[in-house]
């Protein structure tokens, strides 16, 4: 298979799973990154996971230098669009989250449709579905049909708004630039699986925070969980596919409360000191008065019912159950030493 595949944030927890999956199909991999620096970091740790290390290569770029993308997207067949600023604090203003993740697709999208690229697959969230929504609202299941209202400053976080906005950047640009450009968006919930080094993502923080010590009691809280091994399958599917052409496709593989996912890592792991207590949401609030991280998960309160059928009945895509998504991802904290 001679298709070049161009993907950006190669070093971010999908991004690698992604990469690894390409390779290993026989695609030719362009990852992008912002530094020289993890070049050789990235390049060993996918290098362990597939035979096909000498169809990878690696560019240096930034979302929001509108000079590079065009050179980078010459020849390029498809693009896995997946790098999103995503800081492990809170912004001080949305601006920081908002501008680059709407621009940098912008730029892509404009070279890849200026180069001839056929496909765009961008990795939007749950976050650009199911949040800033009202009481009735969320009595409904929510499907791919249903947007996030970014106006709602209450019900969504800096980082849901800023993917929410940049998916409606990009469907508005291929819809209106009247071009023959395809684009398709993958949706996922809070990813875990198995990490593959230190660069993890950010939903691993969920299982490291409740084998660590850190909550003596857990916050009522509960997610969509996807493996990250599922939502790269699904990735590809949504490249491969003729009938993904111009959809939006949710990635969720069940829904787990955080103490049902405290409960699977007390089964696993006995001997450690998991809590299965949960904290009254009163305490969790009061809590965030002096914790700002805590106030975006007060978000979670709420079961956001949503549907993976699209995905699974158009392109035949067969999540990993949650469970294991939550039991790879505490093996590998604990392979990789994150965890002791």
């Amino acid at each position: 298979m001679n298709n070049k595949v161009l993907i950006t944030g190669i070093t971010g927890f999908l991004a690698s799973h992604i990469t690894i999956q390409l390779l290993n199909k026989g695609y030719k991999v362009i990852g992008t990154l912002r530094s020289h620096d993890r070049i050789d970091s990235i390049k060993s740790t996918i290098e362990t996971h597939t035979k096909n290390i000498h169809n990878l290569s690696f560019a240096v770029a930034d979302l929001n230098d509108d000079t590079v993308w065009d050179g980078l997207t010459r020849d390029i067949d498809f693009i896995q669009h997946v790098a999103s600023p995503h800081p492990r604090q809170a912004p001080k203003s949305d601006d920081e989250l908002l501008l680059p993740a709407k621009q940098g697709t912008l730029n892509i999208l404009k070279s890849a449709a200026k180069n001839g690229v056929k496909r765009v697959v961008m990795t939007s969230s749950l976050g650009a579905v199911a949040y800033g929504k009202s009481s009735s609202e969320l009595e409904k299941i929510l499907s791919e049909e249903d947007w996030t209202d970014e106006t709602n400053l209450v019900d969504t976080t800096a980082y849901y708004r800023s993917k929410t906005v940049a998916e409606k950047a990009a469907w508005g640009f291929v819809s209106y630039e009247n071009i023959d450009l395809e684009l398709v968006t993958i949706c996922p919930g809070a990813i875990l699986g198995p990490i593959l080094e230190s660069d993890f993502g950010t939903s691993a923080n969920i299982v490291i925070s409740l084998m660590d010590g850190s909550f003596p009691a857990i916050p009522k809280i509960e997610f969509d969980i996807v493996d990250v091994r599922s939502v790269a399958d699904l990735q590809i599917l949504a490249m491969e596919s003729p009938t993904a052409k111009g959809k939006r496709y949710i990635a969720t593989a069940g829904h787990l409360t955080l103490k049902e996912i405290s409960q699977i890592l007390k089964g696993k792991y006995p001997n450690r000191k998991i809590p299965v207590t949960e904290l009254p949401n009163f305490v969790t609030k009061f809590l965030s008065l002096f914790q700002p991280m805590l106030k975006s998960i007060l978000l979670e309160t709420h079961n956001r019912k949503t549907t993976n059928g699209k995905a699974i009945n158009e392109l035949g895509w067969m999540p990993i159950p949650p469970q294991d998504a939550v039991v790879s991802c505490a093996e590998s904290l604990l392979s990789n030493k994150i965890l002791k």
